[in-house]
């Protein structure tokens, strides 16, 4: 096994364990992106004859080969390899020989770890949007569950105006639809070809096509100029970020309502049993972990997106290795999200309301009838609001 940059010198082994770190775990996620951008990439070289059409159809069929043994399980990223990169390289010139090495004209590691990064970001923010979507339907459903059954409105923790259950839900409904949209828009960042720009400054004495990688890969636009490719490293990542911490905040406020209303205190609500686990000391509890873990897991994506700007935000231009540790956050804050994603929807279908439990108190009508005095009267809402204050008392 030979490394992509080995030049035959020994390696002590702290610093390929400190280099790599978990780069190679990570990278599992990417094999399959990498050999999509390898075959565009052989592809576009056979087309600008720089690979003879039998190199090509043996690359092809190798990486396909390579890919699916690695969604069976056969194999995977190890230490040693460093990343998926090497890995895949290492396998492919193991079965086809020298035209294996060929694959690697006009292109760095950087220009292809980052290919395979935005094929899996273009991925993953599709199916945090369809996951934000699905969250909002089983909220707009539990609406339609409950279409008038009224509940207080707070503000500073005290009933304020009088809400109901489905404006409640229809709202959190919004939000999270917005935050889908958020993410789609992602796409935007995610969508430029950086292939063809090799480690920042493009390809001398090669005639490569940018265009025919970014019609392959389906990127919107190819990334002009090369210098740009790394100086964007990071942005794209953090808006993808920013995006899933709104979702994640709307996810964890929607918890945190939840948890409120299932105090034995509140008691407007009653949670799936099959969504809610039981104490080691009290045979009575059923206790919300669901909802207090997706409340704590809003943290994850909020400390994942300050980590991805700390790393690149005084960097110079240009390649750093730096750039390898955006992969821990950004993938810890996409698999949180993911996860909660997945089970609301089902634990949203559970939860139903208890009406005999849900009391206004009367003073929660206040703003309405100085809104009916100056519709009735024509008065000054001041003087409207000062007139019902009066009645009610000053109670603070």
């Amino acid at each position: 096994m030979s490394r992509l940059w080995d030049k035959g010198t020994p390696l002590d082994a702290r610093v390929l364990a400190y280099t790599a770190g978990d780069d190679h775990v990570l990278d599992n996620r990417l094999v399959r992106h990498d050999i999509r951008a390898s075959i565009a990439h052989a592809e576009m070289l056979e087309v600008q004859g720089l690979l003879s059409s039998q190199d090509l159809a043996s690359i092809k069929d190798a990486l396909s080969a390579i890919g699916e043994e690695h969604a069976r399980g056969d194999w995977s990223v190890s230490l040693e390899q460093e990343d998926c990169q090497t890995a895949i390289e290492n396998l492919l010139t193991a079965r086809i020989g020298a035209a294996g090495g060929r694959l690697h004209a006009g292109r760095s590691r950087n220009d292809q770890v980052l290919a395979a990064l935005r094929l899996y970001l273009r991925e993953a923010a599709d199916e945090l949007s369809r996951g934000a979507l699905a969250v909002a339907q089983a909220l707009e459903a539990l609406a339609a569950r409950h279409p008038s059954m009224p509940l207080p409105g707070y503000t500073h923790m005290q009933q304020a105006m009088p809400s109901s259950v489905a404006l409640w839900a229809q709202g959190f409904a919004a939000e999270i639809r917005d935050d889908a949209e958020g993410l789609a828009l992602t796409q935007r960042r995610i969508g430029k070809n950086p292939l063809g720009s090799a480690a920042g400054y493009g390809t001398p004495n090669l005639e490569l096509s940018r265009e025919e990688t970014r019609r392959r890969l389906e990127f919107a636009v190819t990334q002009e100029p090369v210098t740009a490719v790394q100086l964007s490293r990071g942005k794209a990542e953090a808006q993808l970020l920013f995006e899933i911490t709104l979702l994640a905040q709307d996810t964890g406020r929607l918890a945190a309502d939840l948890l409120l209303f299932y105090t034995q205190e509140f008691g407007f609500v009653g949670l799936p049993a099959a969504f809610t686990t039981g104490s080691s000391i009290m045979p009575q509890k059923r206790n919300p972990d669901v909802f207090e873990l997706m409340r704590g897991r809003s943290s994850i994506a909020q400390a994942a997106l300050n980590e991805v700007l700390g790393i690149t935000q005084k960097l110079t231009s240009g390649y750093h290795r730096d750039l390898q540790l955006i992969k821990p956050p950004l993938f810890r804050s996409i698999d949180a999200c993911l996860q909660t994603l997945g089970i609301l929807p089902s634990a949203l279908d559970g939860v139903f309301f208890r009406p005999e439990n849900i009391r206004l108190d009367p003073g929660i009508h206040a703003a309405a009838a100085a809104n009916a005095l100056v519709a009735q009267e024509g008065i000054p809402f001041r003087e409207a609001y000062r007139r019902v204050s009066a009645k009610l008392g000053d109670s603070t």
